[in-house]
């Protein structure tokens, strides 16, 4: 069976890589409007025509093209932050719960989780569900990506002739956009600090969360915190835990590591006997951070192996 699919913001950066990703496909059609792209009744009608849509454009613009499927029968994906927190959408990071699975495939709205979200809950999401982190317990993030996470002004400025930033912090007012979706699931009460930078590389992204562990209940081991994420992600194709002796024995970490894939890999670094641990995520900002999160919850939605399409 051929599904219909319309990118909406095909154009764009994480457009762009959706459609790559979708090329060799046989079981899906995608609705091309070409220059009628920003042509609002042909949109209008590809919206509503396709079996599946994705959304990739910015928050206010997918709101109004949320506002415009009128078809009760078509899917929709959405890679804004417009609905990451909506309680009337699925929240599209499969591996985060035994049930997120069957959510997204049950559900007409799946909002596509943010890259640093995705790496952020995959460490802490798992370690308040065990009690080992308080929900109320204060937690830094700290995080680099590469400049395409910024999309095409970004990669034009860090690709330009006159670039020359190899390091940039922002995200200095602690408003990011990303903080909400983070907190909430998470299963945080407390707001992250969340500190975020670009690097002078196109992709590929590392977050990562200090902990101080005499801080928490029962000043839990590395071994512990490492065995609470195990647990959690037994079993799944696109996140693997690094064994502790591999990271142990590990000198450097380099954030373009899983590029061009869909995977995400979990580090917990810190002397076993001691009283610290640094929980590291590494993952492609353009892969399991955005598009190639959108085909696997496409997958999902329209019944197929989530694998189809994705390394």
């Amino acid at each position: 069976m051929t599904h219909t699919l319309f990118i909406d913001g095909e154009a764009g950066t994480t457009g762009l890589e959706i459609r790559e990703r979708l090329e060799a496909r046989t079981d899906l059609e995608l609705i091309l409007l070409g220059d009628r792209r920003r042509d609002p009744e042909a949109r209008r009608e590809a919206l509503n025509d396709a079996d599946a849509v994705i959304l990739c454009l910015p928050d206010d613009a997918a709101r109004e093209a949320v506002a415009m499927v009128e078809n009760p029968a078509v899917k929709v994906i959405d890679a804004s932050t417009a609905y990451r927190v909506a309680p009337s959408w699925a929240y599209g990071f499969p591996e985060m719960d035994a049930g997120q699975r069957e959510l997204i495939a049950r559900s007409r709205f799946v909002s596509n989780p943010g890259c640093y979200p995705t790496g952020f809950i995959a460490l802490m999401r798992p370690l308040v569900k065990a009690g080992l982190v308080p929900a109320s317990h204060p937690i830094t993030v700290n995080a680099v990506s590469g400049y395409s996470g910024g999309g095409k002004a970004m990669i034009a400025e860090f690709e330009g002739p006159d670039a020359a930033t190899a390091y940039r912090a922002y995200g200095l007012s602690l408003r990011h956009k990303h903080v909400p979706e983070m907190t909430r699931h998470a299963g945080l009460s407390r707001e992250v600090l969340f500190t975020p930078a670009v690097g002078n590389y196109r992709q590929g992204m590392l977050v990562e969360v200090p902990l101080h562990l005499a801080t928490l209940p029962e000043t839990p081991s590395v071994e512990r915190i490492h065995g609470a994420l195990v647990e959690a992600y037994d079993g799944q194709t696109f996140v693997e835990v690094v064994d502790l002796d591999e990271t142990e024995a590990m000198t450097g970490l380099e954030p373009e590591g899983l590029n061009g894939t869909n995977r995400l890999r979990l580090h917990v670094f810190g002397d076993r006997s001691g009283e610290q641990a640094r929980l590291v995520a590494l993952l492609d900002n353009l892969g399991k951070g955005a598009s190639g999160a959108a085909v696997q919850n496409l997958n999902i939605m329209l019944g197929l192996d989530e694998t189809t399409g994705l390394i």
